[in-house]
């Protein structure tokens, strides 16, 4: 013991000798602050000190009296505390003295430390960061690859269509162009469909007659360009030209953004990219014109193909205008077309109806009024041959279904922030690789034949052309892709390919247009996204171009204006302030340390600096019920073991992070005192973090509060929402504040306000509460958003559960996610947002007293489920995060495991059935539930009621299976065991039921087995799977693994897959049973405790008499003025002295157990040591001297409660 840098974590070191001679008494408390003075100060996991002494030099005397445990050598240290033997023979202790006499203060090589898990250890990171990289390489891929399939599907219809193609004769041409129109529709239906869902299940409104009219005469343009286009002009063009083509139509975008960033009138980073890009798109199609029309200036046909050529291309560029209106209008002070932006966004839905609506009209009209004026008949696309017939599908599908899923990938490659590597450069590349893909193949065949004719004869590109492309049968005898390649070639045919003039132009055409493409959305590379990004904001249009899908995908992708600084200057989001709040009651010492390290970690993730603003800042508050006790002797309520076991994790806790960075010989930092108030409800601890936030721990007293869960929800949603956010605006208001303005404030905080449910087991990490404050940020209509939840703990009940909740949040909360709302979101841990608890109807009606049975089971044994069905009904939407994982402790024995589940299914039915009853209310309020949702759950509700029946019908069918008997005496002999089950329910103890239905568990699991055993014997043995039997358990094993495989990190849980099913008839009949009978029960069921042993015999005995009450009184008088005397005597150290070693001699009555450290541990000895000083020393008179005794890194300051 040399300095306070020795403080280790149950554990100590020294540094650095003392620096004088002689140890006085501030020099000792301060190189030696976790000494305590007196007996009382031992704890239980280190040292506690309550007072500096009163003297400035310590003498021996002095020293024993005040710390009658110290020892003065090795053979003193006793277990559990320390006693001495003689007295020191020198008046004054010098440093040298005292390190001679007591050795076990030197432990320089004891550097060992006990520290508890900080660091996420659940989380698989190195497998994360791999999976990422591979799946950042896979999406990339796919993109282009889908980019590339697209393309090139597309370019070949244009070119089966095209005059001169073998593969369809001239007269058969009507199928190409109608696959080709099929193509550019094919998305609007979609989009038709999804938004015919949208306008009747979510919330539409609709246009206005000037919004519609603006939008249909654009859309009317667009698509009547993009039909002439592709339908009647690219036909007559070369594949090249074909290719490169589709490029230009970012001109007028180009265009728009030039004007877009003038508007702006800032200096802004991509002005020049965006002019470079009209010039050289412009550049390209005066190239395209002087190599078509110079070609031959006396074909009139090609000046026609050409001109609408030019003009559906422009046409077809005015597709993205939404994507540049919107910041036209923000920099314009014209009132319609800020209105029309508003109108656009707000009547979405409909619009696109409308919209997809028109598109097909006029795809029909161009199409149907096309082929008469080509002089095609419609009437032979019934009879094409069957060959060509598949040519044709084949391509057609590829085309569609890469289309459809390059747009929903590139959307994936957004979302994942990967938007430079898996969406912009695939998709800039897989133009050049379709250029690549037509042209490679025709170079190589055009090799091929020069190489076949020996050099007997000169051949160029045109003879070739002749003999070779022009010259075959129209017969497929050689196979689809030659003749493919042909027809390509016959494409370039028009052109002259020996001539290096005309490919010199066809190159810098198509260059000129690619780098025009480039250059009009380089922006990308810089656009800013935010974790969680909405679609409809990093997408303009839901709708994407099937014929031109990079091109489409590119420039509908948001266009932000951007200054000439090298980082954008963002608008920051409105700070948030979170309240952790969690409720503790009986946890163990390991589920405390899990939620104080988690709150730390936060602390330590977050920290609180003056004078800085942070986009979040929050507090930790943890309510935790029934925590005094009675104590015979005191004057008043003590906290329970469990509060101080509460306090001392607290304090270990915060030596731990005080000192995480701290070197072997760095001095060690000590805590700072914190406070504590008394209290109305009992008292608070308040701690101040170790980097500035706070922490608060309510001490319920619950003969002055009511306890348990809700009633603790209850107490912080009040405190915290109404008083503590509430408050401040009501008193600003009475001093004359303008009530607009603080109306807008108080909603805007309100807003920004969220509440982090918990319980006290919960382990999570700052990541995954980051996760849900994103999603609450990205989308006000959401009033509630939990995570993955992970079971934890060892055991068969716990795979059992490992499994069920992988399978519900893989499937089930999922699919609610999706069609409709989270029903409930769990208390265990959720955010949720102050406006929506704060809404009417909510908060208020949660505070309501159970008065009914149907009360209790709805309102006590599920309050997160009941709580967020009171926010369903008010409209706000409950959604479900599955990258924000928590873990918490889940029953291990299956008693606890069905008196947990005793509570969650009655209740879980008694809130849907609320909610089914106001289907009609739910649905007109909330947009995301509709009436197919509410018949989803409607449908559930059933399941859940028919499983029992299902169950025994399946063990029925076992039976069948196994004993070979009929199924009617098989559905006979299956009734029979849980109709006794039943009977005995209602006349046996609960504890018993549960016994009874453990060991049916056990015989219905070994059941289960044989029949599965038997099926697969039945497989192997008739050779076969295609029985009920086995389709049945094959489908149901590829479904688990199916759903296993997409969930990388949880696949190993599929090994619990088995347990799960061999369990069925115990958690679907058993349980059910014993739910039904035991609604009566509202106890909590969980972490119940039995009352302590001698409090049944003392009940048992007889009252005392008067005799006895007398003695006990002047028992009591006579160790009190004992105390006092103790306490108050400080000059006379003989009597102290004395006391001490009449307590010394008790304590060495008792028999040493073996123990061989300084650590100090929780157990039966303990409380033997506390019962020997209580007969001694005074005991702690209320609960506020019991923690500040308790403390000793960490002292405790009475404070008074404020205003706070």
């Amino acid at each position: 013991m040399r300095n306070s840098s020795s403080v280790g974590v149950r554990g100590y070191r020294r540094a650095a000798p003392l620096s004088v001679s002689v140890v006085t008494a501030e020099q000792l408390l301060c190189r030696c602050p976790w000494l305590p003075q007196s007996s009382s100060s031992v704890g239980v996991r280190g040292y506690r000190r309550a007072a500096p002494l009163s003297v400035s030099v310590v003498t021996a005397e002095q020293l024993l009296c005040r710390c009658p445990w110290l020892p003065q050598n090795s053979s003193s240290v006793g277990v559990r505390g320390y006693r001495r033997t003689a007295p020191l023979s020198v008046s004054v202790v010098t440093a040298e003295q005292l390190l001679c006499q007591c050795p076990w203060l030197l432990r320089p090589w004891d550097t060992c430390r006990e520290v508890p898990v900080i660091e996420d250890e659940q989380t698989p990171w190195k497998m994360i960061k791999l999976l990422r990289v591979i799946t950042l390489c896979l999406v990339a891929l796919i993109v282009f690859g889908l980019a590339l399939c697209s393309k090139t599907s597309f370019l070949l219809l244009i070119t089966l269509s095209n005059e001169g193609t073998k593969i369809l004769s001239d007269e058969r041409k009507p199928a190409a162009l109608l696959c080709i129109g099929c193509s550019l529709i094919a998305p609007s239906f979609l989009l038709l469909l999804k938004s015919i869902w949208k306008a009747c299940y979510k919330s539409s409104k609709t246009p206005a007659k000037s919004t519609v009219a603006v939008v249909l005469f654009f859309e009317f343009v667009v698509s009547l360009g993009a039909a002439i286009l592709t339908i009647v002009a690219m036909p007559h063009f070369d594949i090249v030209t074909n290719v490169s083509i589709l490029n230009g139509v970012a001109v007028l975008s180009a265009l728009l953004q030039v004007i877009t960033q003038h508007t702006a009138q800032q200096r802004n980073r991509f002005l020049a990219p965006s002019i470079c890009a009209f010039i050289l798109i412009l550049l390209g199609y005066i190239l395209f014109l002087v190599l078509y029309i110079m070609k031959d200036p006396a074909d009139s046909k090609m000046m026609i193909w050409v001109g609408l050529a030019v003009g559906g291309s422009f046409l077809v560029s005015l597709t993205w205008w939404e994507n540049y209106l919107r910041l036209i209008s923000e920099n314009s002070t014209s009132v319609f077309l800020k209105s029309l932006c508003m109108d656009v966004r707000r009547s979405q839905n409909m619009l696109n109806i409308l919209s997809s609506l028109l598109r097909f009209a006029v795809t029909a009209c161009v199409l149907g009024a096309y082929v008469p004026l080509a002089k095609m008949d419609w009437d032979v696309v019934r009879f094409i041959p069957r060959r060509e017939t598949t040519v044709i599908a084949i391509i057609i599908g590829v085309q569609l279904i890469s289309s459809a899923l390059c747009h929903w990938f590139s959307l994936v490659a957004c979302k994942m922030h990967a938007i430079r590597r898996c969406f912009i450069l695939p998709l800039y590349m897989a133009s050049l690789a379709v250029m690549a893909l037509l042209v490679i193949p025709v170079i190589v065949y055009y090799q091929d034949y020069r190489i076949s004719l020996n050099a007997t004869q000169s051949i160029n590109f045109t003879s070739y052309c002749d003999e070779v492309v022009d010259g075959r049968s129209g017969n497929l005898n050689g196979g689809a892709f030659p003749n493919l390649v042909l027809d390509v070639t016959h494409t370039l045919c028009f052109l002259d390919m020996s001539n290096r003039l005309d490919i010199g132009i066809l190159t810098a055409s198509a260059v000129s247009w690619w780098l025009g493409l480039v250059l009009a959305t380089v922006h990308l590379w810089n656009l800013g996204l935010n974790r969680i990004q909405r679609t409809q904001d990093l997408f303009i249009r839901r709708l994407y171009e099937g014929g031109l899908i990079e091109q489409s995908l590119l420039l509908n992708t948001r266009f932000d204006i951007q200054t000439s600084r090298k980082r954008k200057q963002r608008r920051p989001l409105d700070p948030v302030n979170v309240f952790l709040c969690a409720t503790m009651w009986h946890e163990t010492y390991d589920e405390m340390m899990k939620i104080i390290i988690s709150l730390f970690r936060m602390d330590q993730y977050r920290p609180k600096k003056e004078g800085q603003t942070s986009d979040m800042t929050f507090e930790g508050h943890i309510y935790f019920d029934d925590a005094f006790s009675n104590v015979p002797g005191s004057q008043g309520r003590h906290v329970n073991k469990y509060a101080e076991m509460l306090v001392d994790i607290l304090r270990e806790v915060y030596n731990i992070f005080i000192n995480m960075d701290k070197g072997l010989f760095e001095k060690q930092q000590q805590i700072p005192d914190q406070s504590v108030v008394r209290t109305p409800y009992g008292g608070r601890l308040v701690i101040t973090l170790p980097h500035g936030n706070s922490l608060t721990v309510h001490f319920k007293d619950k003969m002055l509060i009511r306890h348990k869960k809700r009633w603790s929800q209850v107490m912080y949603l009040y405190y915290l929402l109404g008083w503590k956010l509430s408050t401040k605006y009501y008193k600003r208001w009475g001093k004359g504040g303008m009530e607009g303005d603080l109306k807008r404030e108080f909603q805007r905080e309100k807003h920004n306000t969220y509440l982090l449910a918990l319980d006290g087991d919960t382990d999570f990490q700052p990541a995954s509460v980051m996760l849900l404050i994103d999603r609450l940020k990205r989308y006000p209509r959401v009033g509630a958003a939990c995570g993955r939840i992970h079971p934890t703990g060892s055991g068969p009940m716990v795979w059992y559960q490992k499994f069920e909740y992988a399978v519900g949040h893989w499937l089930h909360k999922t699919a609610e996610h999706v069609y409709g709302c989270v029903l409930c979101s769990p208390g265990c841990f959720s955010l949720f947002r102050a406006s929506a608890l704060m809404d009417d109807n909510v908060m208020k009606k949660y505070t309501v007293k159970a008065s009914k049975p149907a009360h209790h089971i709805q309102y006590n044994q599920g309050e997160d489920r009941w709580l967020c069905t009171l926010m369903l009904k008010q409209g706000w939407r409950v959604e479900y995060n599955a990258a924000s994982d928590a873990y918490t402790n889940a029953p291990e024995e299956f008693k606890e495991f069905y008196n947990q589940r005793r509570r969650w299914g009655p209740s879980t039915m008694a809130n849907i059935v609320d909610l089914l009853g106001s289907t009609t209310l739910i649905s007109k309020r909330n947009p995301s539930m509709s009436k197919p949702y509410m018949f989803y759950q409607l449908f559930n509700m059933a399941s859940s009621i028919l499983s029992p029946s299902t169950v025994i019908l399946m063990i029925a069918g076992c039976l069948t299976l196994l004993l070979d008997i009929h199924p009617n005496a098989a559905l006979v002999i299956s009734l029979i065991p849980p109709a006794i089950f039943l009977g005995l329910c209602f006349k046996l103890k609960s504890d018993t039921q549960i016994n009874i239905a453990a060991v049916m568990s056990i015989i219905y699991g070994f059941l289960m087995m044989i029949a599965a055993m038997v099926i697969i014997g039945n497989m192997v043995e008739e050779q076969t799977i295609l029985t009920p039997s086995s389709l049945f358990i094959i489908s149901l094993a590829c479904f688990y693994l199916v759903t296993a495989l997409m969930h990388p990190q949880e696949v190993g849980l599929i090994a619990f897959g088995l347990l799960y099913i061999v369990c069925i008839p115990s958690a679907y009949l058993l349980l059910t049973i014993y739910s039904m009978v035991n609604m009566n029960n509202v106890s909590w069921g969980t972490r119940e405790t039995t009352p302590p042993a001698g409090a049944t015999q003392q009940k048992a005995t007889s009252p005392q008499t008067q005799a006895d009450k007398a003695k006990s009184a002047c028992t009591r008088f006579f160790s009190r003025s004992k105390c006092c005397r103790k306490l108050c005597q400080r000059g006379d150290e003989e009597e102290l002295i004395a006391n001490q070693e009449n307590q010394v001699m008790e304590l060495e009555k008792q028999e040493p157990l073996p123990q061989n450290t300084i650590v100090e541990d929780v157990g039966g000895q303990e409380e033997l040591s506390r019962g020997h000083t209580s007969a001694l020393t005074c005991p702690n008179q209320c609960w506020v001297s019991q923690l500040q005794s308790l403390s000793d890194d960490m002292r405790l300051q009475e404070d008074v409660l404020g205003q706070k």
